[in-house]
């Protein structure tokens, strides 16, 4: 699994909920998310590879005119989906080639243009952390990470404790497996006492 950051741009967070479903729509899992206001110098700071662009001072200007949601978001191939979902970066384009997209929907022009999306990997991670310096960024496994880890790691010392379960036939049974599972933990071996 791959995570991306999105932001909800001032000119479309009174479509928050819309953008919202569609995100959740299209597969992603919102991993964390806060509304905030940027501060002019948040803005710069985060769009500093832009500084000495023509662009550059209107764009700290929108970012920091209203709240803004940003999120970390997740799902296979997170970047491209999510720039996918957005539509061209400008909005009128947007309308014209995306017409179903986020941008095409929500977007005004191509400055106010409803959302932000990382661009890389490599910006990803950096966005990430601008906005949640306390978030994992390496990617969650995936569900043939997840089943080998299980078939490996889980299931033999569930079913060894299975097993022993219906061998016992203890009266509470929940209990009896819960306390075998601590005292038989491959991860904590016992230690015996001299």
């Amino acid at each position: 699994m791959e995570r991306t950051l999105a932001i909800i741009k001032p000119d479309a967070i009174k479509h928050a909920d819309d953008i919202l479903y569609a995100i959740e729509a299209a597969g992603f899992t919102i991993i964390d998310k806060k509304r905030i206001q940027l501060t002019v110098d948040q803005a710069r700071d985060f769009y500093v590879e832009h500084a000495g662009k023509p662009f550059y001072q209107p764009l700290t200007a929108f970012m920091s005119s209203g709240p803004v949601m940003v999120m970390i978001l997740s799902r296979a191939d997170a970047i491209t989906a999510w720039r996918t979902l957005l539509g061209p970066t400008n909005s009128n384009a947007a309308r014209e080639s995306a017409p179903s997209s986020i941008r095409a929907r929500f977007g005004t022009d191509g400055q106010r243009n409803a959302c932000h999306g990382s661009d890389s990997p490599k910006s990803a991670d950096r966005e990430i952390r601008f906005f949640f310096p306390n978030a994992t960024v390496q990617p969650l496994p995936n569900s043939v990470q997840i089943a080998t880890f299980l078939e490996g790691a889980v299931y033999p010392v569930l079913t060894k404790g299975l097993v022993a379960l219906c061998t016992e036939k203890p009266q509470n049974p929940t209990e009896w497996l819960g306390k075998w599972l601590m005292e038989n933990n491959p991860a904590r071996p016992r230690t015996i006492q001299p």
